[in-house]
């Protein structure tokens, strides 16, 4: 893959990026109109899907940062968005242009004061793996085997004003209203600010792997603070494939199963036992080694569960408490899902759109073992994605409901659902975290 020499860093040069896109965007739209005439619908609007797709995430790729973060985290809404962002948007997981190898030097030696090549035996300048934040580099020392993580040039300062810029796109995609949504958009930038600190990271990083040590057939890298700094870690390098490879191997079921328990395992412990969670699970973050063993490389993005909203949160996971019509209700106002000024529309509405979500997304927890290379599960997930997707109804009204921790705690479930059907995991027991 082609390396990039410059990242634009300044308001004016991210703003005209994206207003470049946006008029492509613009000429795909006009084309799409006039496709429709000789072409069927559904192939005009998978042309445009594939075109806006291709224009945006070539445009976002090219800012890096908290532009291409918001990618990767749409990539994650495959009940949401259509097939074609999907899969453009997934490849900002791990596999995006890197930094040239002179920006490489040049951005280690801003950071640390000194060269790569004065701090290690060896580096590597090409990157081995370049994401949306940082990009990783081999080296050595005292003979150890370590990876390098140099964050671009630029991010930490552009996320507000990135975050500003793409805020319309995300409030109507996610038919978001302006008023209460403030409180999301700052819960996304305070979490893509904290991404930025390889100081902040590498602590909770050295916490987790001690606190999860004793989970089976999970492994974590050592970390070394002396080859770190606020925008630079350094870590064991650990041997395996990106779990999204490992997944199209002809591996063997019990072999899925063990990195499945392993996966939910690690989930359930932090959300019950540790209540911080590691909130982005997507593959890139995965490696699994020759001998079916997981292991976590990146713990960048970490959330606390505050106790006000893991209580009625899984509460609600509970069959009884979802068919007890005034518990539910209960529940709903204190996750902040119903709110007293509702119209009684309103009040009915989400009532059973989230009684319905509830009822499907919950069922894991209602069995000792589960499932999950379930087809027909997945399926009506995706169902119901789509149905409320296409709501006219909900378009009517303020789409942004309950506590703002729901934007990183859904997204960790939805995440952690999805690889766990990637893998196609049988016999997996929900509460094993009980037993560590």
């Amino acid at each position: 893959m082609k390396s990039i020499d410059n990242i634009p860093t300044s308001k004016i040069e991210r703003a005209s990026k994206l207003i470049t896109t946006g008029i492509k965007v613009g000429v795909n739209y006009a084309k799409y109109y006039g496709e429709k005439i000789v072409k069927s619908e559904e192939e005009a609007k998978e042309n445009l899907n594939q075109a806006n797709a291709t224009d945006i995430y070539d445009g976002l790729k090219t800012l890096k940062g908290s532009a291409l973060k918001v990618a990767q985290m749409l990539s994650m809404e495959k009940n949401i968005l259509p097939r074609a962002y999907v899969e453009k948007f997934s490849l900002s997981q791990f596999s995006v242009p890197p930094l040239s190898a002179p920006l490489v030097v040049k951005s280690f030696k801003k950071y640390f004061k000194k060269s790569p090549q004065e701090v290690f035996d060896t580096f590597t300048a090409e990157s081995v793996n370049a994401a949306s934040i940082g990009q990783v580099h081999k080296a050595e020392k005292d003979g150890k085997k370590l990876a390098v993580k140099i964050q671009y040039p630029g991010v930490a300062e552009s996320i507000s004003t990135d975050l500003a810029m793409v805020k319309p796109i995300a409030m109507k995609m996610f038919n978001i209203r302006g008023e209460g949504s403030d409180a999301y958009f700052k819960e996304v930038e305070d979490k893509l600010l904290e991404e930025t600190n390889y100081e902040l990271e590498l602590k909770q990083s050295v916490e987790i792997a001690e606190r999860c040590a004793a989970i089976p057939n999970i492994k974590f890298p050592s970390y070394y603070s002396e080859f770190s700094s606020e925008r630079i870690l350094t870590m064991d390098w650990m041997e395996g494939e990106h779990l999204s490879e490992y997944i199209t191997r002809d591996n063997k079921q019990e072999d899925l199963n063990k990195v499945g328990q392993a996966l939910w395992d690690f989930y359930m412990y932090q959300m019950h036992i540790l209540k911080k969670v590691h909130a982005d699970p997507h593959p890139g973050n995965f490696l699994v080694s020759s001998n079916h063993e997981l292991t976590v490389i990146d713990f960048g993005c970490m959330k606390e569960v505050p106790e006000s909203f893991y209580v009625p949160y899984f509460e609600l996971a509970e069959k009884k408490n979802i068919e007890d019509p005034e518990f539910f209700e209960s529940k709903l106002y204190e996750l902040e899902i119903l709110r007293p000024e509702d119209t009684p529309e309103e009040k009915v509405f989400f009532k059973a759109l989230f009684h319905e979500m509830l009822s499907l997304f919950t069922q894991p927890f209602h069995v000792e073992e589960f499932d999950f290379s379930d087809a027909d599960f997945f399926g009506r997930i995706a169902d119901l994605g789509q149905k409320y997707a296409q709501s006219t109804e909900l378009k009517k009204m303020n789409g942004n409901r309950g506590s703002k921790h729901f934007i990183y705690i859904n997204r960790t479930f939805f995440g952690l659902y999805n690889l766990m059907h990637d893998l196609k995991a049988k016999g997996v027991k929900i509460n094993n975290f009980k037993n560590l």
